[in-house]
């Protein structure tokens, strides 16, 4: 009895020097779980210097490390310190559903006599120990939706940063935290609605998502957070972001969130010129956009061998150049430089396909996937495309013999290329 009398009297003390630390500095960027050794190793190469854990605590710490705003927990507290953290962190919720559930009336009536103040102190121990249990497991959906509910009472602008400053610490060592990501959105649309400037907001979270993109690689959840803020974007932004994400895109041609990304900038582009430019069609800056993005992704294609991704994002700018710019009748041929006649797109993607379909090396497995693509691609383009220009499509098709391609590039799908051969003849 008196040994778990101990082991809970040194956790508490334990999430009172954690509380203690992050108190004092409230500008910690980076969260980090590591071996108790690692903590020794840093205090030795600390030398006679005082570290910021050392100065706080009192004592050389071995469970805490803290130096220019990277805090390091040592993975030896971890279990006793989420237990404490968990169990107090519910006994303040539980203390704040109590006052909550209180008579409106009663509550009101004894505002004066210092029950205002004892609910104050409530939501801060709420706040306190939901950030501490947060920091320690960042999937608590309990402890977020308490600061949610909690926040929205105070109208201090400074804790509406706060909260992107935790959210943003989760995602040091979480990037793809979905209750994190998620929070931050909650948090965006209140400063929206309090009139905070919105490129500021957007201009770091572009920032903050490359940054987690980079050390998480296939990152859904954060490209799907900077997807979210292209609603609050205007069309300088949208165009400013394709051209500030192409280098990104094109040293991560594997990545497919990053191009789906791009995506939504260009159907928020086109969206809006639909609506703006209904009566006199597309405008010439639209196509222009369009048929860059094509020659782009044509030129990736062609130097990163067997990246399904890039094969991905044509289909998209086909479908979209057919329904909304081929099918368009004004003609910018000699105003803008560009050829709208599907005929003429229509060739160009089968000549693509020829240049890709052949197998150089039978040992080097990229030739067969860029085959495989390639082949697959003029299959849907078959399916996709306007019907007088099948015709030619098809010819393109049997003269590139494509089903020996298929089986040859990928033998082990041969019953999936037989039924998409059969729907093309059957639908002649």
């Amino acid at each position: 009895m008196a040994e778990n009398s101990d082991c809970e009297a040194m956790a508490a003390d334990l999430l009172s020097q954690f509380q203690r630390i992050l108190d004092s500095d409230p500008l910690i960027d980076e969260i980090g779980f590591i071996h108790p050794s690692q903590i020794t190793k840093l205090n030795e190469e600390a030398g006679s210097s005082e570290s910021a854990t050392n100065e706080i605590l009192g004592n050389k710490s071995s469970d805490f490390w803290l130096q220019d705003h990277k805090l390091g927990i040592s993975t030896q507290i971890l279990h006793p310190l989420y237990t404490v953290a968990r169990n107090t962190f519910m006994a303040a919720i539980r203390k704040y559903r109590s006052f909550c559930k209180q008579d409106d009336q009663a509550v009101a009536g004894n505002f004066l006599c210092g029950l205002s103040n004892s609910f104050n102190i409530v939501e801060s121990e709420v706040m306190k120990h939901s950030r501490a249990l947060l920091l320690l497991s960042c999937d608590f959906g309990t402890a977020w939706n308490s600061r949610k509910f909690v926040l929205p009472k105070k109208q201090h602008l400074s804790m509406y940063l706060d909260e992107l400053l935790l959210s943003k610490l989760v995602l040091s060592y979480s990037p793809k935290s979905e209750q994190a990501w998620s929070h931050r959105r909650w948090v965006i649309k209140l400063l929206v609605q309090k009139g905070y400037n919105v490129e500021e907001i957007l201009k770091k979270e572009s920032e903050l998502v490359e940054r987690k993109a980079e050390m998480s690689k296939m990152n859904h959840r954060a490209w799907n957070h900077r997807r979210w803020l292209v609603s609050y974007m205007s069309r300088e932004q949208v165009l400013n972001e394709l051209k500030e994400t192409r280098k990104w895109a094109a040293l991560h041609v594997a990545d497919n969130c990053c191009f789906h990304y791009r995506r939504r900038l260009m159907l928020k582009m086109l969206e809006e010129s639909t609506r703006t430019e209904l009566s006199s069609g597309l405008s010439i800056d639209t196509y222009r956009v369009w048929k860059e993005e094509l020659d782009w992704d044509e030129m990736l294609i062609k130097r990163y061998i067997g990246r399904e991704a890039l094969w991905i994002h044509r289909r998209f700018l086909s479908l979209c150049w057919m329904r909304h710019f081929a099918s368009n009748l004004n003609t910018y041929e000699q105003e803008g430089g560009i050829n709208n006649d599907v005929l003429f797109f229509t060739e160009n993607e089968s000549n693509l396909v020829n240049s890709c379909s052949f197998i150089l090396d039978n040992n080097f497995e990229d030739y067969h996937a860029q085959a495989t693509y390639s082949a697959a691609y003029l299959l849907w383009l078959i399916k996709n495309c306007p019907k007088p220009h099948v015709i030619k499509l098809d010819e393109k098709l049997r003269a590139c013999n494509l089903k020996t391609l298929l089986y040859k590039a990928c033998p082990e799908r041969y019953s999936l290329w037989d039924s998409l051969m059969d729907s093309i003849e059957n639908s002649d």
